[in-house]
């Protein structure tokens, strides 16, 4: 399928997916928003892709919505379309391991799609932030609640109330990006990355997914039995087995995702 926002391609188990609107700095319109979530789809239904990479360019891994389109919306027209937030909700329901590649401005909106993402490598370039105060509104794609848990209250109440950026090393000390790499090397770190989850059983990636991610939306006690529920589970497929009979044979893996 072709795409005017983005790329869309394969190299082996992954899903290689790249924003492009470099004029406008990979602004996420309504167009390239309603693309991703097309491109997710696609990927998600290929059984050969077990994980993806989302990238943009090494000037801009995306430097937020398009504020040209939302100028002139009103609070009803905003609500209504959706925007951008079809997307967020695609994510978050998203099955398959996704890997961000960052470069960059990476603002407003963009740092809620990269905060979406499940692992982030950043170059070395990458300048994080949450801006929308400067324009008079604030972060509506999940900036306050993500950024928050990731960075704790009184940096998220820093960065948004003040529009402040922050480098790639502080975004790291801060546990909001995974690794940070040399700029010539981002895209192929991430790779790296994913294909080393990519060689991974399908089934319990998916459920260790799961997992973490409901440790941000439930209390300990009931994160605690939500994990040993997939932890029981996992001993009903065959990937569990095979995992453990290569291990005893001193051999590599055959996950078939089953």
């Amino acid at each position: 399928m072709s795409y005017e926002t983005l790329s869309a391609s394969r190299e082996g188990p992954l899903g290689i997916i790249t924003i492009n609107r470099p004029e406008a700095l990979n602004a996420l319109s309504n167009k390239l928003v309603h693309e991703l979530i097309s491109a997710l789809a696609a990927f998600e239904s290929d059984e050969e892709v077990r994980c993806l990479v989302i990238t943009g360019s090494e000037r801009a891994f995306s430097a937020g919505a398009d504020i040209k389109e939302m100028a002139d919306m009103s609070a009803v027209q905003m609500s209504m379309s959706g925007h951008f937030f079809p997307l967020w909700d695609r994510l978050g329901r998203y099955p398959k391991p996704v890997v961000g590649a960052l470069s960059g401005f990476v603002l407003g909106g963009g740092l809620e799609l990269a905060m979406s993402l499940d692992v982030l490598i950043a170059s070395e370039t990458t300048q994080l932030g949450q801006p929308e105060i400067n324009i008079g509104v604030m972060p509506g794609g999940g900036g306050t609640q993500r950024l928050t848990r990731a960075v704790g209250k009184y940096k998220a109440m820093d960065m948004i109330l003040t529009g402040t950026r922050i480098g790639a090393d502080e975004a790291k000390a801060l546990g909001l990006v995974s690794r940070v790499v040399p700029k010539e090397a981002y895209l192929e770190e991430a790779k790296k990355v994913a294909t080393e989850i990519a060689s991974k059983s399908p089934v319990s990636v998916k459920l260790a997914k799961m997992a973490v991610n409901k440790a941000f939306e439930m209390g300990l006690s009931d994160g605690l039995d939500f994990e040993r529920q997939l932890f029981y589970l996992l001993f009903a497929s065959e990937d569990a087995k095979e995992g453990m009979k290569a291990f005893m044979e001193k051999r590599k893996p055959v996950f078939k995702g089953k």
